[in-house]
């Protein structure tokens, strides 16, 4: 039986520097892949590997047992992406940035107001992004993510810029994808609490 996501033999360079040597992890539904380590370890580059957004040097990232490179598309379709960067428009306001995201992929958006009032953001709909705070802008990054019908969550440092209620809300988050049988690979320097099975890699 093929695993969910499966890394075999990975190696990942950052000009000279060797930044992951022969990674090796599998990882089910229900699973958190923790990527930690210091800065400049390389745990942006890794996440950014496993999203099929750069070629690893040697080895090879395996979905449902097949090799993401083999059908890059169809991958991506099953991924959502929490980075550092929101990726917005900032000139639109947030029903306008959700609207033209579901024209690039596939999203639920009759779950949009209840996603909205969950994340405290129905009183936010008319303005512009660039208006928001940067936690506002990471509860609307949140939102996207919700409402992308992907059982793969990649979260890189997913509690930056909240305060401890909405860390408290992205854990339950996490939480509830996880007992949907989603899985959900997470670059943090805080903890995340979870009852989930956490598969754990360190870069040094």
């Amino acid at each position: 039986m093929s695993h969910l996501l499966s890394s075999h033999a990975l190696s990942l360079l950052r000009g000279d520097r060797c930044l992951v040597r022969d990674l090796d992890f599998a990882l089910d539904g229900g699973e958190i892949l923790l990527v930690e380590g210091p800065n400049g370890s390389g745990k942006t580059t890794l996440l950014r590997a496993i999203a099929g957004l750069m070629e690893p040097e040697q080895g090879e990232l395996r979905w449902h047992g097949k090799p993401i490179h083999e059908n890059y598309q169809s991958y991506r379709a099953d991924i959502a992406w929490l980075a550092h960067l929101i990726g917005f428009k900032y000139d639109l306001n947030l029903l306008e940035n959700l609207a033209f995201e579901s024209g690039l992929r596939a999203t639920d958006r009759s779950r949009t107001e209840s996603v909205l009032q969950r994340l405290g953001l129905q009183k936010l709909v008319t303005l512009p992004l660039r208006s928001l705070s940067a936690g506002q802008q990471r509860r609307v990054a949140l939102a996207r993510m919700l409402l992308a019908t992907a059982p793969l969550w990649i979260l890189d440092e997913p509690l930056t810029n909240l305060d401890a209620a909405g860390q408290s809300l992205v854990t339950e988050l996490i939480a509830g994808h996880l007992a949907g049988g989603g899985a959900c690979v997470i670059a943090s320097h805080q903890p995340i609490a979870t009852s989930a099975t956490v598969r754990q890699v360190l870069l040094k």
